[in-house]
């Protein structure tokens, strides 16, 4: 027997489930919907508020000033004049008339040799002259009287230029027995003792000029149209003394090794109080360019690799504008590129780009900082 199913048409709450889902889902539906039609005036007032905010940066008010591009370059500083002193002849030294570090001047005596024999030689070449001068006056007598014949007189006057010429050789030669000095300068070197014995041409001592100084540079071939002699240079050594200098002469043959020119450069150094062979450092004044001073940590590169500055205009938007770095000095460097006034961004650089509209906020930290090295900066030009 099959069951019965039991079926409820005739009640009148069969059906209001059906109604109550139905209602449900419909209203359930239409709230939904409804934050896509109305939206919520809160969510667009906040999405409108995040549309318009500013990135707020740092800024610096910079104004260009004149700034003197230079030239720089390592050297060495070198003795205007060098001898080295060497005797002309061997022999015992028996006389010392100088000393290291003592300043002579040109002839002074510095050594003198054991003359016994040149002396011997010398007076044996002036007996020989004399002989040799009666007997030519006696031929050119006979000659006279018509006793002596012309070649015989010929023969008489060319002993005695035999006999001048060996005078002249003993008399050289016992001079070339004193060590003498060639110029003025300071004897910085002396390898002799009395009673040593020294040979022909063997280097004994030195004679150094160094008043003036020559400073030497290596010109490298791209900056050889910047450098010119006659131009005026700043030398300063590593003992941190500092002098003003001229460029005197310029090679115009490139060494084959580094490519680099040979420049001398004259500084006075009266009584020779700084010595020579000090490293140095040259700056060459070559132009002057209207400049802004900045840190290096602010500077930026473009999409495409450019060099730059980003700054704020009148409308508060963002500019990048190329630059070229003119000078660089312990506190800072001098760049080119930016007008006359510029707005520099200085602290948010990193997080805004070109166009944007931003919050630019004086940073009052760069201003003070500028202000006290600015007139550091403006000493180093005048130096």
């Amino acid at each position: 027997m099959k069951p019965t199913r039991l079926e409820f048409k005739d009640e009148p709450g069969a059906s209001r489930s059906r109604w109550v889902a139905g209602s449900l889902a419909l209203a359930l539906v239409g709230w939904l919907g409804s934050g896509f039609i109305f939206p919520s005036e809160d969510v667009g007032e906040a999405e409108s508020s995040d549309a318009i905010e500013a990135v707020a940066v740092k800024v610096r008010d910079s104004v260009a000033e004149p700034v003197t591009k230079t030239f720089s370059a390592e050297g060495q500083a070198q003795p205007d004049r060098r001898a080295t002193l060497r005797p002309e002849i061997g022999g015992e030294v028996v006389s010392l008339s100088a000393s290291k570090g003592d300043v002579v001047q040109p002839g002074d005596e510095v050594a003198r040799l054991s003359t016994r024999e040149l002396e011997a030689r010398l007076l044996e070449a002036q007996e020989a002259l004399t002989r040799t001068r009666e007997s030519f006056q006696s031929t050119e007598a006979l000659v006279e009287r018509g006793v002596a014949t012309a070649n015989s007189l010929r023969d008489a006057r060319a002993d005695l230029a035999a006999a001048e010429a060996q005078l002249t050789q003993a008399e050289e030669a016992l001079d070339s027995a004193v060590i003498r000095a060639p110029f003025h300068g300071r004897l910085d070197n002396l390898d002799l003792e009395i009673g040593s014995f020294t040979s022909a041409g063997e280097e004994v001592g030195v004679v150094l000029d160094t008043d003036p100084l020559r400073i030497i540079i290596q010109v490298p071939q791209q900056a050889l149209a910047q450098v010119r002699e006659g131009q005026e240079a700043v030398v300063t050594f590593i003992t941190g003394e500092k002098r003003e200098g001229r460029i005197e002469y310029i090679s115009r043959d490139a060494a084959t090794d580094t490519r680099t020119f040979r420049a001398e450069i004259v500084v006075a150094n009266p009584e020779g109080k700084i010595a020579s062979g000090l490293s140095v450092q040259v700056r060459i004044p070559t132009d002057q360019v209207t400049a802004h001073f900045v840190s290096p940590a602010i500077l930026s590169l473009s999409e495409d690799g450019r060099l730059g500055i980003k700054t704020v205009d009148g409308s508060d938007k963002v500019k990048f504008s190329e630059v070229v770095v003119e000078r660089a000095q312990r506190d800072g460097i001098w760049i080119s590129g930016l007008p006359e006034e510029a707005r520099i961004i200085t602290i948010g650089q990193g997080f805004v780009s070109e166009g944007e509209v931003v919050d630019p906020r004086l940073d009052e930290d760069t201003v003070a900082s500028a202000e006290v090295d600015a007139p550091e900066a403006r000493q180093t030009e005048i130096d």
